[in-house]
């Protein structure tokens, strides 16, 4: 089937935030990525090679070039399928904030840092991130990639964390990283609760951190020794949820 340069055109326009809210569709790329997303999102396009359709059985497909899905393509190394998917809506429901462990995320701005994220709280049966609105878009292109297809399991909402704090049950736990927190391996930590994670350069805000009722602190070793300032918030993201799960074993 032919592909028209306005559909080329079309496809690569959704690289912009603007566009994808827009024609409420984002892209995925990459046999890996599209392989494990496709089942969880609404298809509005396939395109790929003829190769590759008869290597996936993944329903109907759009056959293009090698050339022409390099002029959609928003990777540096060209790909051989790309999907368009439907945006989902997700709902937030409160009252099952409660019963679980979630992550909010304080504007984020990196893509690679949401991805990364998204890939830990898949890793570890985080299913929520709730997400401030300064925070980098989860449909980003580069988030997608990073998430390598977690962006299927783990829903990603976008709220007035202030709102969603102010909503929540008071015997809801936040946890939060601060430099003058309390050592996380020898604070009580529940199996419930929202830990919030700050900007990459200026930490969880004054805003947000009101809401904050457990203040962490992910020590460096040894004590007293001169260290990075601080860790990269996707690392940091990891320990401490990663810490969480422990105690939960």
């Amino acid at each position: 089937m032919a592909v028209s340069n306005n559909t080329i055109k079309w496809v690569r326009s959704l690289a912009l935030k603007k566009n994808r809210d827009k024609e409420r569709c984002f892209v995925a790329e990459g046999t890996k990525c599209v392989l494990d997303t496709i089942g969880s999102f609404a298809v509005e396009s396939l395109f790929c090679t003829d190769e590759w359709a008869r290597l996936h059985d993944v329903g109907k497909a759009i056959i293009v070039t090698a050339s022409q899905l390099e002029r959609m393509s928003m990777l540096k190394t060209p790909t051989d399928v790309i999907a368009v998917y439907c945006m989902p809506t997700y709902s937030i429901d409160y009252s099952a904030i409660g019963e679980t462990l979630s992550l909010a995320l304080d504007n984020i701005q990196d893509p690679g840092n949401l991805g990364t994220i998204i890939r830990i709280a898949d890793w570890f049966g985080i299913h929520d991130i709730f997400c401030s609105d300064g925070t980098v878009d989860v449909y980003n292109p580069k988030v997608v990639q990073a998430t390598m297809g977690a962006i299927s399991r783990v829903r990603v909402h976008y709220c007035d964390l202030s709102e969603l704090f102010g909503n929540l049950n008071k015997d809801v736990p936040v946890y939060g990283t601060f430099l003058d927190g309390r050592n996380i391996y020898e604070e009580e930590l529940g199996v419930k609760g929202i830990i919030v994670m700050g900007n990459e350069g200026k930490g969880i805000s004054a805003q947000t951190e009101k809401y904050v009722t457990k203040r962490l602190l992910i020590p460096s070793y040894p004590t007293g020794a001169t260290t990075s300032e601080s860790l990269n918030v996707a690392m940091a993201t990891a320990i401490v949820v990663s810490e969480f799960r422990r105690r939960m074993i």
